[in-house]
């Protein structure tokens, strides 16, 4: 029971954290939250006050904290993933029905979910240090390798080569694909 209920918890959280994201990302973001406050606003036109000035501030720096962690979300929920299949892999090696040879193979699949987890860091961490960008994400699945860098312009082709050149020699010959995503320009606090 304890189980089922801590599944159900991670699902919600990771939903919760998923609708977040979008809502801050989303570039229509006023209208997804809409209130009705009784009042006709039509025909008004906005003057903000000092306050109401600080308070834009306060909402433009808030949405673009979103989209900095966008990488961060998205590691969190590969590892909580990982970490349900790591949790379904131990109930096998736990189980008395099962048999020695499923056990070993759920051993040898928890092994290989934690290295390929720590090759993807190391990659990581590696791509980072090679040229100075501001963040980097590698998911791997077993085909093929997705590599998002966080640059603040285009990504030379001769970079991406480099990139996919690292991830061949980390994780074998699979398919790669690189693709960047421009940082956030400075806001006007930033500058």
């Amino acid at each position: 029971m304890l189980k089922k209920q801590t599944v159900w918890l991670l699902t919600m959280l990771s939903l919760m954290i998923v609708l977040s994201v979008y809502y801050m990302t989303s570039p229509d973001s006023e209208d997804l939250a809409y209130i009705n406050d009784g009042q006709d606003n039509t025909n008004k036109e906005a003057v903000p006050t000092d306050s109401e000035a600080n308070d834009d501030a306060e909402v433009e720096e808030i949405s673009n904290v979103g989209q900095d962690e966008l990488f961060t979300t998205i590691r969190m929920e590969l590892q909580d993933k990982r970490n349900m299949e790591k949790e379904r892999l131990t109930d096998v090696v736990a189980s008395s029905s099962a048999s020695a040879a499923e056990k070993d193979e759920a051993l040898q699949e928890i092994d290989a979910i934690e290295d390929l987890a720590s090759k993807e860091k190391i990659l990581e961490e590696t791509i980072v240090a090679s040229a100075n960008y501001e963040d980097v994400l590698v998911r791997s699945d077993d085909e093929s390798v997705t590599v998002q860098v966080k640059v603040e312009e285009n990504l030379p082709k001769s970079e991406a080569v480099s990139i996919i050149q690292m991830v061949k020699d980390e994780l074998g010959d699979k398919k790669v694909n690189v693709s960047y995503l421009p940082s956030e320009a400075p806001t006007k606090k930033d500058k």
